[in-house]
C-alpha cells in the first residue's frame, strides 16, 4: 500500500555479538548488541562459548530492540537475518530463531549476505551522513576481510581485490598481540599511535600484484623486528610502545591507500566507502578525508556504531530486498562462507 511503511526486524549472530535492530524503511528506530567478554581471557573468540552465548542473549535482545523502537511483533513486515559468512554455530543461533518467528507471526523471511551489509550500511537514513551513489567502490576492512569490492547497484558487487592469506584486523590484533597487548588488540594499536612518530620505524610493505593485499609476511616482519630490539633492550616495548604503534599503523594504511588509489585509477570511480570493524580506526578515518582534498575522491565514512558488527546494516539490506521481494523459505541454510 503505498505510504505504509516496511518494519524490518534484523537480526546479526555472525560471530561474538547478538544484535538485533528495528528499521522502519531506512530509518533504524534501534540498535541492541550483547558483547561477550568470555572471550578476552582466552586472546580470541571461541566458538563453542560464542554459540552458548547467543543462545542466552538472544531473546532478552531482540525484546529490548521492539522495545526501544515501541513497535509490536504484530506489525513487522518480516525478518532479516544473517546467513553468512561467520561462524557456523553462532549463525545458526541466529537463523534459527529468524526462521521460527517468521513461522510464527506468518511474515517474510530474508536471509542476509554479512559482507554485502557492511557496504549497504551506508544506505541507512542518519543526519549528517551522505549515501554514495552507484557505482561506488568499497573497501571492506575487518578481522575476518579485506576486499576492494565495485558496487553497480544494491545486489550486483564485484570484488576486484582481497587479501591472499590474512585480513587487515588480524594484521592489527596479532602486532598488539606481539606487543603484549591484551585481546582486541586492534583499537589499542589506534590508541596509542595517536601518541607516537608514524616514521619512527619502517616497515617493508609487501609487492603484491594488482589489487590484491597480503598482511602475513608485515606480521612476521613486525614479530622479527620486536624479538630483535627486546633482546637488545629488555624494555623496548615499553619504552617505545606509542612509537611502534604508529609505525606499524601507518604502514598498514599505506598499503590499504595504495591500493585504493590504484583501483581509483584502473575503474575511474571516485566514490569510495569504507566498512567493517577496522573503518572505526582513527588513522584510517583520517586517511579517507586527506583523500577527498589529495585525490578529488568522494568518501564515505560509516557511523561508528555501523562499523563493527550490528544488526542496523542487517536491516537496511533486509528493507531493499523486501523491496524487491527476494524472500526466502525455511530450507535457507546459513553458510561459514558465502559469495558477494
Amino acid at each position: 500500500m503505498p505510504g505504509k511503511h516496511v518494519y524490518i526486524l534484523a537480526i546479526e549472530s555472525s560471530c561474538d555479538d547478538t544484535a538485533a535492530a528495528v528499521l522502519q524503511d531506512s530509518k533504524m528506530l534501534s540498535n541492541v548488541v550483547a558483547r561477550q567478554g568470555v572471550h578476552e581471557q582466552y586472546g580470541g573468540v571461541v566458538p563453542e562459548l560464542a554459540s552458548r552465548a547467543h543462545q542466552q542473549n538472544i531473546v532478552p535482545v531482540i525484546d529490548v530492540a521492539l522495545q526501544k523502537a515501541g513497535i509490536e511483533k504484530s506489525q513487522l513486515s518480516a525478518i532479516a537475518f544473517t546467513q553468512g559468512p561467520g561462524l557456523m554455530g553462532s549463525l545458526l543461533v541466529g537463523s534459527s530463531f529468524a526462521k521460527s518467528l517468521s513461522l510464527a507471526l506468518g511474515i517474510p523471511l530474508i536471509a542476509v549476505n554479512h559482507m554485502q551489509a557492511h557496504i549497504l550500511a551506508h544506505f541507512i537514513d542518519e543526519e549528517g551522513f551522505d549515501k554514495p551513489e552507484f557505482p561506488f567502490l568499497a573497501m571492506t576492512i575487518s578481522g575476518g576481510h579485506t576486499q576492494i569490492v565495485k558496487v553497480n547497484s544494491f545486489f550486483d558487487m564485484e570484488v576486484i581485490g582481497e587479501t591472499t592469506d590474512d585480513a587487515v584486523g588480524e594484521a592489527f590484533d596479532k602486532s598488539a598481540k606481539i606487543l603484549g597487548l591484551p585481546y582486541p588488540g586492534g583499537p589499542l594499536v589506534d590508541k596509542y599511535a595517536k601518541e607516537g612518530n608514524p616514521k619512527a620505524y619502517a616497515f617493508t610493505k609487501p609487492k603484491v600484484p594488482g589489487l590484491d593485499f597480503s598482511f602475513s609476511g608485515l606480521k612476521t616482519q613486525i614479530l622479527y623486528f620486536v624479538q630483535k630490539n627486546v633482546a637488545e633492550n629488555p624494555d623496548f616495548i615499553k619504552d617505545n610502545m606509542a612509537d611502534i604503534c604508529a609505525s606499524i599503523q601507518h604502514t598498514i594504511i599505506n598499503i590499504l591507500m595504495d591500493k585504493l588509489k590504484l583501483a581509483v585509477k584502473e575503474t575511474g570511480i571516485k566514490q569510495v566507502a569504507i566498512g567493517g570493524g577496522v573503518s572505526a580506526n582513527s588513522g584510517i578515518r583520517g586517511a579517507m578525508k586527506d583523500a577527498e582534498t589529495k585525490y578529488g575522491w568522494k568518501t564515505f565514512i560509516p557511523k561508528f556504531e555501523y562499523t563493527t558488527d550490528n544488526a542496523a546494516m542487517i536491516g537496511i539490506v533486509g528493507y531493499q530486498k523486501y523491496l524487491q521481494e527476494m524472500f526466502n523459505d525455511a530450507s535457507v541454510a546459513s553458510k561459514a562462507r558465502i559469495e558477494l
